[in-house]
């Protein structure tokens, strides 16, 4: 854990004592927060380490969002745009290979070294040579081990240059460098500890090594993280002193927690208790819809879900209105097509709707009138769990039967990326806010064999498309932007009507607030839930 001394104060109230013991027992709540501190109750336990070369759960996607500087980031309020961070422009080469970044003057880390090219290139090759989770967004521009160092490197200690394979849209260039991986590290501090060549990787899963309006001052796995206002940040300093997490897993005990004041935000309300905070004068809420789809798949190696007819059939066959009237109020809107709201391309048709008459004409026109079984993997949680039960109800009213194969997220997992499964329902998020994130996992599949590597969710479900394929890489080298979008409706409209995803809702994140509080604002994505700008 992080070796720093924190005021025994804040020790004693966020301690490790468990909130819900504390409930039970009777006993008086914690003190009311203080003025310079902001406490939010949410479930950590995703975290595995700090490391932005290596973090690559929800959580940590938020921390590094707050503590970390990339190049450039995405415009919170119009995330079509991007906006500068510690570089001060930018321009690509003609031929569309060579990005070119100014830094800001006078840039230093939270440690005191001074920033520079040198460290941002120090952080394109140290990701790239770690080779972990989220390497890919940066590797996919052809950068490996062997080549890193001559394709992402400082021209001088101002100038950073990046070049790719292909002419990319710059678009999606610039969007990938907005991802966590692509956060700027202190070059010198992590040298410091750097143990048979890990590039500082064990020392940086508990500690810190950025320049970000926040700095990350203590972690303790499944109980705070705690931040601390960085004052050698180039920007406007944070107003507060710090923002604490404390792990509350159940939503009751937050919206306890809330309404007894003992924490500013809660940040995993479900629908019942979102709905009682509301009626609370000294509360309020914040929502912003994420970008993350909720959809079932069917796996393509069974017959029966391979027809072209039962695909379509089984997208008649669930009661979207009452999942978004019962299952998801508050926590998502019924969205149907494969981008997400406020992303280049988004297309907003929703053709689908309860139609068990229609479906029963696409089984027989399948050959299946008398309907068939088949199963489905369902992680054990909500709203999945629900949703699953719904659509079994429907799909029986065409005489499908659905078994329910109930798990926890591993086991299904597993067996899904193995394609071993008849149908899944899960949700996918956008690794980076460009449309090809989403693209190219529901209409790209470069080899349908089980050897494949290139294992997208087209590729899990055995979905062999050459054409869509084709077209996904092109709109990924288109450079006019409005072309691009085009070209991404398009490839929505054909999943819409071929594709073995049955697409239900994105994702609405909610928080609830006490009153005082004042700009928290819930980004498009994890990394964009901002916390340094917050007062009280």
């Amino acid at each position: 854990m992080l070796m720093t001394k924190m005021n025994p104060k804040f020790r004693m109230m966020l301690g490790s004592a468990a909130i819900s013991a504390v409930m039970l027992s009777g006993m008086p709540a914690f003190a009311e927060t203080p003025a310079d501190t902001l406490v939010e109750a949410w479930a950590i336990d995703d975290v595995i380490t700090l490391d932005p070369g290596e973090a690559f759960e929800l959580t940590m996607g938020e921390i590094n969002g707050n503590t970390y500087d990339k190049l450039v980031r995405l415009d919170i309020n119009d995330p079509s745009k991007i906006v500068a961070d510690v570089a001060e422009s930018w321009t690509v080469s003609d031929d569309g290979l060579t990005y070119t970044f100014k830094l800001k003057p006078n840039l230093q880390f939270a440690s005191g070294n001074p920033l520079t090219a040198e460290d941002v290139a120090y952080s394109f090759e140290r990701a790239v040579k770690l080779d972990l989770s989220p390497a890919f967004i940066l590797t996919q521009f052809g950068l490996n081990k062997d080549n890193v160092t001559e394709k992402a490197k400082a021209a001088d200690p101002s100038t950073f240059v990046f070049t790719v394979d292909q002419p990319y849209a710059p678009s999606f260039v610039l969007n990938c460098l907005t991802s966590t991986v692509a956060s700027v590290v202190d070059k010198k501090l992590i040298s410091e500890h750097i143990v048979n060549d890990d590039f500082g990787n064990a020392w940086m899963k508990t500690n810190y090594a950025g320049s970000g309006p926040m700095k990350i001052r203590d972690w303790r796995a499944n109980e705070i993280i705690v931040l601390e206002r960085n004052d050698n940040y180039y920007g406007t300093k944070a107003p507060l002193a710090r923002v604490i997490y404390r792990h509350v897993k159940e939503s009751a005990a937050q919206r306890l927690l809330l309404e007894k004041g003992d924490v500013d935000v809660a940040r995993n309300l479900e629908p019942n208790d979102m709905e009682q905070v509301t009626k609370n004068k000294d509360i309020t809420t914040v929502s912003a819809p994420k970008g993350t789809i909720y959809y079932i798949s069917l796996n393509q190696k069974n017959e029966n879900l391979a027809k072209p007819e039962v695909r379509q059939a089984f997208k008649y066959l669930v009661d979207y209105d009452a999942i978004g009237e019962q299952l998801i109020k508050g926590a998502g809107d019924i969205h149907q097509t494969f981008l997400p709201k406020n992303i280049l391309g988004e297309l907003d048709e929703k053709p689908f709707k309860l139609d068990v008459a229609k479906a029963k004409e696409l089984l027989e026109k399948a050959g299946l009138k008398d309907g068939f079984s088949f199963t489905m993997d369902v992680r054990n949680n909500q709203p999945v769990t629900g949703i699953a039960e719904s659509v079994q109800q429907t799909l029986a009213q065409a005489g499908v039967k659905m078994e329910i194969i109930p798990g926890d997220g591993k086991q299904t997992l597993t067996k899904y990326r193995a394609r071993t499964h008849d149908s899944y329902i899960g949700q996918w998020g956008v690794d980076y806010w460009d449309p090809n994130s989403n693209a190219e996992t529901f209409t790209s599949n470069t080899d349908n064999a089980d050897t494949g590597t290139n294992k997208t969710l087209a590729w899990r479900n055995a979905w062999d498309v050459p054409e869509l394929t084709k077209e996904t890489k092109a709109a990924l080298l288109e450079r006019d932007n409005a072309k691009r979008a085009a070209m991404y409706q398009d490839l929505q409209k054909k999943v819409l009507e071929t594709s073995p995803f049955i697409i239900i809702f994105q994702q609405t994140e909610v928080a609830g607030l006490r009153a005082n509080i004042k700009n928290f604002k819930l980004g498009p994505s994890f990394d964009t839930n901002y916390v340094f700008n917050v007062t009280k």
